[in-house]
């Protein structure tokens, strides 16, 4: 089974590393006594996030993502890494291939399948639904300092 590695704590960071994308299919998610999930890694305990969390998940040819789900407050984006399937929110279903970015409101019936001939892989971020405003903007909360980088 594929461990999160640490690569660098500091004060204000850390780094780790879940392993290459083809290695992602090398975790599995305790999910209870009965029940894991091959392929699927939780990482924003691990860098220590305290916004959102995130996951990556590789599903081979013909698998789907088990269950449909919704949330209580967290919206989702899904980014497609790799291969292509179908994505179905809400009773819709459409196609997805790497490139691919999904954003689902907390009450959204969601599931993902693999229906290509390779594996897929997908990142999902959560975070509070409707957590940021006009004032956080990246270009109004980013602070360009002047420092020189040293590289």
């Amino acid at each position: 089974m594929k461990q999160i590695e640490t690569i660098k704590r500091g004060k204000n960071y850390s780094a780790v590393s879940v392993g290459k994308m083809d290695e992602i299919i090398e975790h599995v998610l305790p999910m209870g006594p009965e029940m894991t999930i091959q392929g699927k890694v939780f990482a924003g305990q691990a860098v220590g996030a305290t916004g959102s969390e995130f996951s990556f998940q590789t599903l081979v040819p013909g698998q789907d993502s088990g269950f449909l789900h919704t949330h209580k407050t967290h919206e989702e984006l899904y980014f497609i890494l790799k291969g292509e399937g179908q994505y179905q929110v809400d009773g819709e279903i459409f196609p997805v291939s790497e490139g691919t970015v999904i954003r689902v409101a907390p009450d959204g019936k969601r599931a993902l399948k693999n229906t290509g001939n390779a594996n897929l892989t997908m990142l999902c971020i959560q975070y509070k639904a409707n957590a940021f405003t006009e004032a956080d903007s990246p270009m109004t909360d980013g602070v360009i300092l002047n420092e020189e980088l040293k590289w």
